[in-house]
């Protein structure tokens, strides 16, 4: 029996106590999925938004804020909301990791989160020369490793795409278990055959 199996046993005995983070992993883990990708997707358009402004409407770098910073500028101009999104982005695949129990959704779930960890140590370098007021490698700005060899507006919507994917996989196959997990799994987001997804 897998971990989410257990802790959605042991949701129907009278008397039992889960923590957050069980409760968030199994009888709850449709949910906070959902609710994380809802996150997920709002910063993802936003990357998006900035590209298309940059790209197909030429604005300048500077004044390509997205839709958030056009009407926030000061706020999209801080590293605090950069580095606030990758924390939240972490603790959620982190938070969510133990919910994904086969072989095929754990190991991209967890290649998301790899890749996400790196990314939040390029934010933790951006936050740490914003709030010491000194710039690294000698640039005029903040500025992070693999932002010295590329553009940080395509740096940044390179790391959503790659962190992206990976999630993407794993959750299919988290909804579409192969079949020898099919009857083992108990999770509500398994789409199992004659199951009609649970609504919002």
């Amino acid at each position: 029996m897998g971990d989410v199996d257990a802790v959605h046993a042991g949701a129907l005995q009278p008397g039992s106590t889960m923590t957050f983070v069980e409760r968030l992993n199994g009888p709850r883990h449709e949910l906070a999925l959902r609710a994380f990708m809802v996150i997920v997707l709002a910063h993802w358009a936003e990357h998006l938004l900035q590209a298309f402004q940059i790209y197909a409407l030429g604005w300048p770098v500077p004044e390509a804020r997205g839709g958030l910073g056009y009407f926030f500028p000061w706020l999209v101009a801080s590293e605090t909301l950069h580095y606030g999104y990758a924390l939240v982005m972490l603790a959620g695949l982190w938070l969510l990791r133990s919910g994904f129990t086969g072989v095929n959704d754990r190991r991209w779930w967890t290649i998301a989160l790899a890749i996400q960890f790196f990314h939040h140590i390029e934010h933790v370098l951006l936050q740490t020369q914003a709030l010491l007021g000194q710039n690294f490698f000698g640039q005029p700005v903040p500025t992070s490793l693999v932002q010295l060899w590329a553009p940080r507006v395509e740096l940044h919507l390179f790391y959503n795409t790659v962190v992206f994917i990976p999630m993407v996989v794993a959750m299919y196959f988290h909804m579409f278990p192969p079949s020898p997990e099919t009857t083992t799994r108990k999770c509500s987001c398994a789409w199992h055959a004659g199951r009609v997804p649970a609504a919002v």
